[in-house]
């Protein structure tokens, strides 16, 4: 029997369909490859190719798609599977729910594939036999009705991929034309098209259809057109939006206001930042002059590059509602306009890069014929997600992020963050973004002030414009008045000055009000950032992220190559006793020596420990160079992910034999981190195994409150009473010493309250050890113990913070 394959963005429409299908004909072999979870859109080609391989039994497949990137991926996964089964499989450009009906029905009727397919593809003609009686201009006549355009901006990028995309939706042969400047018609359903109408407010637009259905298709337009494009709240008139020429009053959007201009996002790397906005270069790629390898091989480079750009900006998309103003970019990568000519220029000859740059180029250039300016700069869309497909096509990386003075962007990779200047770049403000992603974790390793989640809108601030920022707050202001830019940058020379301060007793301990020593340690990544923390009177080394060694390469490194790196460090920190972290791999952080099979959650599969001990030759290589090394120089071995005394039992045993091979040193100590609650819990049975326990509150916070650390759109504060509490557990019952070397031991808030709790270490980026330090020494146990028990007891981590209030837990001094 030929099997059938169902393709759809939403995996619970997938299953109604198949659902009603097997109700007409329940012995049909019908698989499913949709969404990427139950509640995540999207379309996975290795999910249809287990599909395929499942539906197939010798007779053939039909697949069947709902709409834009199903088809990309089902034809990817076509490349994925072997010749044998990809010459039985149809894809079938049918209507989803009636072509799917139909196919069930033929198929379990026992015809071939082609029948099923040609069933499917007929599949609407029983409803257009019912409607046949419907008014004349739905029988197959023109619907035709005229708008006015109500947006602030016309028909610029948002509403007008509002537009695109309830054409695309209601497919129904819809054009539309600008009546107030005589505009030739074009199709509603590309974007490219629409935009250079050059429709602006109180333009009227003609629309019309054609066809079963069309006056019900114009009715949805003029209702859509009604509603402005559903562009709201009503106060976006007043912003402009991706470089438009209208001033941002920020005052004017919705969120944490101050009245003053002052909005409030999320700090990420304390400091304050004052200088002029810019942005990534904008350099287009450089396309070589290459020959073309035949049609089928450079249509394959434009759909594998435009699946990578769809990828790239579903990242930004996910979990953050309001980055809807990327809707432009991802109906340009489905664009029929720039698609079909880049097609046909691959058809005549051409490379893929030449032809899909000389069709954007094309299509970029027709806006700039138009009379408003602020359409004319909608051909930047067309430019940027030429760059990123371009890009993507040749392997080249990101645009390069150098600038001088604040940086404003969507979001920042850890590879952007990882080539910023720290003299040049005074500040990032980033409309998206975590305080906890690995991008914020290097700009604080670079000392740059740093405020996520600022919301789309401060995308629309014009090049040039003044922004001020305080990394620690979260409060920002673009183009503020005198007032508050007086006050941030009063807020600056008192950080200055305090700095100056802590870096002048940066090398003496850290000691509380009451004579409490608190080590302030360093995160390390690199021998760079070992002479970093040694010019900032760090301790010691809390963490040393030996991964560094181990990624993007195509085998792992020589126990000897370890050792010069571990010597390095080792010599750089001045003989200082270093904790070496043994690979964290696995989740975002793949070998390509070691791969870990596919996981449908890798953070929570084979990453840490796991990965160690599922590897044990790797594993044992870098337990024998840290047992060398610790022969020469005071070393700390830490295990990560640890949530069970059985991994650190078997660990152990594999450090006693590298032990035994490069000989005892009684300097070595042992420990664990505690990054998951289960391991938190039971701190207790891990004391007979370990001389110390090192918080990772980063991992803690997200396990514990379900809250991906990426992921603006979710609250993952480890001040939370939640994180809270476990780590007071797993200081009253660990019975070894604390340390915490997540980026909670950074936040200057949180210093005093961790103190009470019973932590004993705090191990931070390099330059913010001397302020640390300060903070340490400002903390008296006698008030900030009491406090650090309400804390625990509190609603949320908001709550926990307006307790935390400068004064409360200080001594003053």
């Amino acid at each position: 029997m030929v099997g059938l394959v169902v393709v759809s963005h939403s995996r619970a429409l997938a299953r109604a369909a198949v659902t009603l299908a097997a109700e007409m004909a329940a012995g049909a072999r019908i698989e499913i490859a949709a969404g990427l979870d139950d509640t995540t859109l999207g379309t996975d080609a290795t999910a249809i190719v287990d599909a395929l391989v499942a539906a197939d039994d010798g007779d053939g497949v039909v697949v069947l798609m709902d709409l834009g990137s199903a088809v990309l991926s089902a034809e990817l996964a076509l490349e994925l599977v072997d010749e044998d089964l990809r010459s039985r499989v149809v894809l079938c450009p049918a209507p989803l729910v009636e072509g799917l009906v139909a196919a069930a029905v033929t198929a379990a009727g026992g015809a071939g594939r082609d029948e099923v397919a040609r069933e499917a593809s007929d599949g609407l003609l029983g409803k257009v036999a019912q409607l046949g009686t419907a008014p004349a201009e739905d029988a197959g006549g023109e619907a035709m009705a005229t708008v006015t355009v109500g947006n602030p901006h016309g028909l610029h990028a948002r509403p007008a991929a509002r537009l695109v995309t309830e054409a695309r939706r209601l497919n129904a042969g819809l054009e539309v034309r600008n009546r107030t400047t005589g505009s030739a018609w074009v199709p509603a359903t590309s974007l490219s098209r629409v935009a250079t109408l050059g429709a602006l407010r109180g333009h009227e637009i003609d629309v019309r259809a054609s066809g079963p259905g069309a006056r019900a298709a114009v009715d949805e337009i003029v209702a859509v057109a009604a509603r402005r494009f559903d562009e709201t709240p009503p106060e976006l008139d007043k912003i402009g939006e991706w470089g438009g020429p209208v001033p941002v009053d920020l005052d004017l959007i919705g969120g944490n206001t101050t009245g003053t201009g002052v909005r409030r996002g999320q700090g990420a790397s304390a400091g304050i930042g004052i200088g002029p906005a810019w942005r990534r270069s904008s350099t287009p790629p450089e396309v070589p002059d290459e020959p073309s390898q035949g049609t089928d091989v450079e249509w394959r480079r434009v759909e594998d590059a435009v699946a990578a750009v769809r990828l790239e900006i579903d990242k930004i998309w996910e979990g953050n509602p309001e980055a809807s103003i990327f809707d432009a970019h991802l109906l340009l990568l489905d664009d029929a306009e720039l698609l079909g000519e880049v097609r046909q220029r691959i058809e005549g000859g051409q490379a893929a890069p030449q032809a899909f740059r000389g069709a954007a180029g094309r299509i970029a250039a027709e806006f700039d014929t138009l009379d408003d300016p602020y359409l004319r700069g909608r051909g930047d869309d067309v430019h940027a997600v030429a760059d990123q497909v371009l890009r993507a096509m040749l392997g080249i990386s990101g645009t390069a992020a150098s600038g001088d003075g604040v940086l404003v962007a969507p979001d920042l990779t850890p590879a952007e963050a990882a080539t910023l200047d720290p003299v040049r770049v005074t500040g990032v403000l980033l409309a998206f973004g975590s305080p906890t992603s690995h991008g914020a974790i290097l700009a604080r390793t670079r000392g740059i002030p740093m405020v996520v989640g600022a919301g789309p809108a401060v995308l629309s601030g014009p090049p040039g414009a003044v922004v001020v920022l305080d990394g620690s707050t979260g409060e920002f202001a673009i183009s503020p008045p005198e007032p508050v830019a007086a006050a941030f940058r009063d807020r600056a020379a008192e950080r200055s000055a305090r700095a100056g301060r802590a870096a002048a007793r940066a090398g003496e301990p850290a000691v509380t009000a009451d004579g409490v020593t608190v080590h302030v340690a360093a995160n390390l990544g690199s021998v760079a950032d070992a002479r970093a923390a040694a010019a900032n009177g760090a301790d010691l080394a809390g963490l040393v992220r030996t991964e560094f060694l181990f990624l993007d390469r195509d085998a792992a490194p020589s126990v000897d190559e370890q050792v010069a790196v571990y010597r390095q460090i080792a010599e750089a920190l001045g003989g200082r006793r270093i904790t070496l972290r043994t690979l964290d791999v696995g989740g975002d952080k793949p070998l390509r020596y070691a791969p870990a099979p596919h996981e449908q959650n890798p953070f929570l599969g084979v990453r840490g420990i796991r990965h160690s001990l599922a590897h044990p030759a790797v594993f044992a290589d870098q337990l024998l160079a840290i047992a060398r090394v610790a022969r020469e120089t005071p070393v700390s071995i830490m295990f990560p992910m640890v949530s069970t005394v059985g991994e650190v039992v078997t660990a152990r045993r594999m450090l006693d034999d590298a032990i035994g091979r490069a000989g005892r040193s009684d300097g070595l100590r042992v420990g664990i981190m505690i990054e998951v609650p289960a391991a938190a819990l039971r701190s207790a049975a891990f004391t007979p195994y370990v001389d110390f326990v090192s918080v990772g509150t980063n991992d803690l916070t997200q396990y514990t409150l379900a809250a991906e650390r990426g992921n603006a759109a979710l609250s993952a504060d480890g001040l939370d009473p939640a994180v809270l509490r476990l780590i007071r557990l797993v200081c009253e019952q660990s019975g070894v010493p604390v340390a915490v070397c997540g980026e909670l031991a950074a936040d200057e808030a949180a210093v005093p309250l961790l103190t009470a709790l019973g932590v004993r270490e705090l191990s931070v980026a390099p330059p913010a050890v001397p302020l640390v330090k300060e903070s340490v020494r400002g903390t008296r146990l006698e008030q900030a113990g009491p406090l650090a028990e309400r804390a625990c007891g509190l609603a949320d981590a908001n709550a926990v913070r307006a307790l935390l209030k400068p004064g409360n837990v200080h001594s003053g001094r």
